[in-house]
């Protein structure tokens, strides 16, 4: 299976490309900032990282990005047109505020395709002046359909077009949102839900949601677009499987009500053996996704609903509300979770590059966006990367057009169901670590996935040797992804 690479992050923003100091991390956002006027992220980073210092990435027979394109395939084609504009949403009391939409609505519409068909998505810019780009968040995918503005691609500005084709090769749970000034255009609203549905069924369900967490402009918590919460049908028995999309920067702890549950998959990664929980908090870490499988009881409501935001409440079925859990339940863990199954990727295994990224307030191994040096890679190389939180709020860590395995944390290994994702949430004091394959060439970004940290410079590159890129990221070109 495909498994990826790593990005992070610094403690006080500095002049190269910010200009702010951010003391409240999940408060920074990119409004503010100065960024350099061109940078190629094809060759960012002055010195290599500890355990591969010196790494080059030229080798004479390069290849660029822009023509790493989806090789042909005999699935289904599905297409879809999505069209960015500035509208209006509603939100509590009758009013509206101002939003970026996708097809005139936020989250932009679910994109439901099935295992292996081939999807094309025509996106239109209307009137986005600073310009759109669609990044699709954990699908595996070739580096030109990345949709990260100044790496993979320009910007899509007003009154132009822009195609992404690709193969739904992973079934699960995925989502889709700009990757130009994300911290901004996706608080703004440009954010959507693609599923990709399996060909042969893992799990027995009889009803399938798809739910995203918002908050809107900062200001409005949204539970798939309404700011009341959500209800959703389901009778007595039956089986409901609710995919959880966090979109917003923050770690959501949502809890489960009324009926035991299982947790089946992360980051759209099946789990194997998923046992049955009950009174647990899910920690969701921004960007990340949690299936959960519920069934029915045969008297009264299901809710599922955020620690914090009384918002962010999805009642399953009807009848009497369930009594809530206990502020101070028990805290999920997977890493001991669900049955072990033997895939011979383990933390002895021999890696052909490894390396250690700490995590500050605001920065990866005390720099910022184009100063960490890359973590240089080889097509085919086993790469492991250790992550160490050694300071500030949480991070999200997200690793472009990959999936990684998720090998130890706190240096103990995992005992359950093996773990594969495309973004692991380090708490300060925590150290994971995680292996991928390097078997997808390109030019991929790893960054938190607070979007405002990312903005603030908690963003760095991944790249293969002999891989480059056309694009610039700067005020010059005007491509400026968090």
């Amino acid at each position: 299976m495909k498994i990826g690479a790593t990005f992070l992050l610094n403690r006080i923003c500095i002049p190269i490309l910010c200009i702010v100091v951010c003391l409240a991390a999940s408060a920074c956002g990119n409004r503010n900032l100065k960024f350099p006027e061109e940078i190629d992220m094809g060759h960012t980073g002055m010195s290599g990282h500890e355990g591969h210092a010196g790494s080059t990435i030229s080798t004479g027979s390069e290849r660029s990005c822009e023509k790493l394109v989806e090789a042909k395939s005999d699935g289904p084609t599905r297409t879809f047109e999505l069209t960015a504009a500035k509208t209006s949403a509603n939100v509590p009391g009758g009013k509206t505020t101002k939003a970026w939409t996708f097809n005139g609505s936020t989250p932009g519409p679910e994109l439901r395709v099935r295992e292996g068909d081939r999807v094309v998505v025509k996106l239109s810019n209307q009137d986005i002046g600073k310009g759109v780009t669609i990044h699709w968040h954990g699908v595996v995918l070739p580096c030109s359909q990345d949709g990260v503005a100044g790496v993979t691609q320009d910007a899509v500005m007003p009154g132009e077009q822009f195609t992404y084709e690709f193969v739904a090769k992973h079934p699960g749970t995925y989502w889709y949102h700009s990757h130009q000034q994300s911290s901004e255009q996706a608080t703004m609203g440009l954010i959507g839900r693609l599923i990709v549905e399996p060909k042969s069924t893992t799990f027995r369900y009889d009803r399938d949601y798809a739910v995203t967490l918002q908050k809107l402009n900062d200001k409005q918590y949204l539970t798939n677009g309404r700011a009341d919460g959500l209800a959703l049908e389901a009778k007595p028995g039956e089986t409901v499987r609710l995919r959880l999309i966090n979109a917003y920067n923050e770690v959501q702890w949502m809890g489960v009500a009324g009926a035991d549950f299982r947790v089946i998959s992360m980051d759209g990664q099946d789990l194997n053996g998923p046992r049955a929980l009950n009174g647990e908090w899910i920690p969701i870490g921004g960007g990340q996704r949690y299936d959960l499988l519920i069934t029915m009881p045969e008297n009264g409501q299901v809710q599922v609903y955020s620690k914090e935001r009384k918002e962010w409440n999805i009642a399953l079925g009807q009848g009497r509300a369930p009594e809530k859990l206990d502020k101070d339940a028990k805290e999920f863990d997977f890493t001991s979770y669900g049955t072990p199954k033997e895939d011979g990727i383990t933390p002895q295994m021999k890696f052909d590059r490894s390396y250690n990224l700490e995590l500050g307030l605001l920065d990866i191994n005390g720099r910022q966006f184009h100063e960490i040096p890359p973590l240089v890679v080889k097509e085919g190389d086993w790469v492991k990367v250790r992550f160490e939180h050694k300071f500030g709020g949480p991070h999200p860590m997200h690793l472009h057009g990959h999936i990684f395995k998720v090998l130890t944390k706190n240096g103990k290994a995992l005992s359950g169901s093996p773990i594969y994702a495309d973004s692991i949430l380090l708490l300060r004091g925590d150290v994971y670590e995680i292996a991928f394959r390097a078997d997808n060439p390109g030019l991929w970004m790893e960054h938190c996935h607070n979007l405002g940290h990312a903005a603030n410079g908690m963003t760095m590159m991944v790249n293969y040797e002999g891989v480059t890129t056309p694009f610039r990221v700067g005020t010059k070109s005007g491509n400026l992804p968090d």
